[in-house]
């Protein structure tokens, strides 16, 4: 009894060790990445840890970088929340409806559309570039919110999800609910949607932070000061072979502290729909 306890002693500290050893592994690139943003220059990448810190790299980024022009920062935020929130909530939507149709409605060619989602994932978004960016200049939708938000409006992915988790609704909530007269529309909004709030979690922050982190789309299509995304603006400060890496930390720093908020305001549901996707 006492060897079995010490055995299970000893395999919850090798437990222990490994956890520890893996959250190291994968925290510390972005605590370098802080760290380093927040370091002397003369410290950058210069030690694992630097020694002396000062907010120089902050410095340069808001005084304009190299050129030292002041950059629109507030409306460059501004409207990478408009344009991320914007596309993010219309690819969710789009994603809920269609769900709803080729999970819970039977048409004819429902496993043709089925099919189509699957086989269009595997399909790299670049081929469309030159399609969508000569829709948009025939539309005379260019340098504009909409050119921006249009052509990320509909995910595959965000469907995909959908339809796999209103699939493992069982059927008598829906039967249940046309027995009272509820439409399609209502029984989307008062059944499927909240029954679905954990997978929502992960679809919304898989779905923003690809949207947040966009640069090729938004760098073709905004082109005036105005319509700049914050992505853009960093990427218009730096050389293109990056000279400035102290600054580089602290841009990739701004970009990610709003995605690091909102996973900490929806971890506890990110959590929930995580468990369920992977079943």
């Amino acid at each position: 009894m006492v060897g079995s306890n010490k055995n299970n002693k000893r395999r919850l500290a090798v437990r222990y060790v490994l956890a520890t050893l893996l959250l190291l592994v994968i925290v510390y690139p972005y605590l370098y990445m802080v760290l380093n943003s927040f370091a002397d220059w003369s410290q950058v990448d210069r030690q694992l840890l630097p020694s002396q810190y000062s907010l120089q790299s902050y410095e340069w980024l808001l005084t304009g970088g190299e050129v030292g022009i002041a950059r629109p920062w507030t409306n460059a935020f501004l409207n990478s929340v408009i344009v991320s929130v914007a596309s993010t909530f219309l690819m969710m939507l789009f994603g809920i409806m269609v769900a709803y149709a080729l999970s819970k409605m039977k048409f004819r060619g429902r496993d043709t559309v089925n099919n189509f989602v699957l086989f269009h994932m595997f399909f790299p978004a670049i081929i469309l570039l030159i399609p969508n960016l000569l829709i948009i200049q025939k539309l005379g939708l260019y340098d504009t919110y909409w050119a921006m938000i249009i052509p990320k409006a509909v995910s595959l992915w965000a469907i995909f999800m959908y339809t796999n988790f209103f699939k493992a609704i069982p059927d008598a909530f829906i039967e249940a609910a046309k027995l009272d007269g509820a439409s399609d529309f209502k029984i989307l909004y008062k059944i499927m949607v909240p029954m679905s709030k954990s997978i929502t979690a992960v679809i919304f922050l898989f779905l923003l932070m690809e949207r947040w982190t966009e640069l090729l789309w938004d760098m073709i299509v905004a082109r005036s000061d105005n319509m700049l995304t914050l992505n853009v603006l960093l990427s218009q400060m730096f050389g293109p072979y990056g000279s400035y890496p102290g600054p580089l930390y602290a841009a990739s720093v701004l970009l990610t502290v709003p995605i690091i908020i909102l996973f900490i305001i929806f971890g506890k549901k990110f959590k929930e729909g995580m468990q369920f996707s992977l079943k």
